[in-house]
């Protein structure tokens, strides 16, 4: 099993910045895909940014040239840099890992977006 602990939300004004942390442990050796969800109230979950063991990355286009996923692989944490911020960024955000056999979630950490 993966564990993962995040961190990093809180409230901000629109047009401001907020790093996400994703503290990953347990079988991290067989993680090949970790990723950013985020859930607004009423909606989906949705997909907003993955990295891969292979560095590609991918990012929905409503946060594209604003937001950024990075790891650092030595304090096995992926963060989410968030710049240029919405108030339709408002969610809960939650860290995703995937394994050939298993799809591990954090708890969630909400961010809002608001004057």
């Amino acid at each position: 099993q993966v564990q993962l602990v995040e961190s990093g939300g809180g409230l901000v004004q629109p047009g401001g910045s907020l790093r996400l942390s994703c503290a990953a442990s347990g079988s991290i050796s067989r993680i090949y895909i970790m990723a950013w969800y985020r859930q607004a109230p009423g909606k989906q979950r949705e997909l907003v940014a993955q990295i891969t063991s292979g560095e590609i990355t991918y990012y929905v286009d409503s946060v594209k040239g604003r937001f950024t996923i990075f790891r650092d692989n030595a304090k096995n944490t992926v963060y989410l840099q968030m710049n240029s911020l919405k108030p339709e960024d408002t969610a809960v955000y939650y860290c995703n890992a995937v394994t050939p056999t298993f799809t591990s979630w954090g708890q969630g950490t909400q961010v809002t977006v608001s004057s």
